[in-house]
């Protein structure tokens, strides 16, 4: 889903971001609520950037990438938690690209989740690729979602990538065809670049 957005975003620079688990809800310039077998995902586009609310009948947890006021933790490039019942694993990268590179890059990445019907794309206004969007799957027996957002004053994109165990009740961790003990084929294999 595309949304425009009538307001400006508030953080201007990759590196004003910060990352924060367990917040409480963020006023949203936009929403996508899914379901993913049982468990409830909210994707939030925030002024400041990201929030994903992750709900079960096995525990909570919800994620926020954004400028946040008072300071928390910098945006890591990798983080690997127990929450309760969740194994939470968290990365981010940030890439700075030539202004043609950007451009592409931009409009390919929001073609990809305004398609997608658990995608979640907003687009500020005063430029064509500014722009955060989200995108939220259940493959495997995990939960996992994928965010992206532009600065195209400094031509930089931050691409984060989440992957939450336990969520799902254990009988359905694994696909029947896979073998328990197979720890490498439940692993999420989400890229950056897609």
């Amino acid at each position: 889903m595309l949304k425009a957005i009538n307001t400006m975003f508030t953080d201007t620079r990759a590196g004003d971001l910060a990352w924060a688990l367990d917040r409480g809800p963020e006023p949203a310039l936009a929403t996508l609520d899914l379901e993913l077998g049982e468990v409830s995902v909210q994707l939030r586009v925030l002024g400041a950037s990201h929030q994903v609310l992750l709900n079960s009948s096995r525990g909570s947890c919800s994620e926020t990438v954004a400028c946040i006021p008072g300071g928390n933790t910098p945006l890591p490039l990798g983080v690997s938690r127990r929450l309760g019942n969740f194994e939470y694993e968290f990365a981010a990268r940030v890439e700075t690209l030539s202004p043609g590179s950007f451009a592409g890059r931009a409009q390919e990445l929001l073609a990809l989740v305004a398609e997608h019907p658990q995608g979640l794309a907003a687009l500020f206004p005063g430029d064509p690729n500014a722009f955060t969007a989200l995108l939220a799957q259940r493959q495997q027996g995990q939960v996992h979602w994928r965010t992206w957002h532009s600065y195209p004053q400094e031509r930089r994109l931050v691409a984060t990538r989440t992957r939450v165990l336990g969520a799902l009740h254990a009988v359905e961790t694994a696909p029947k065809s896979t073998p328990v003990g197979d720890r490498a084929s439940s692993r999420c294999d989400v890229t950056f670049g897609s």
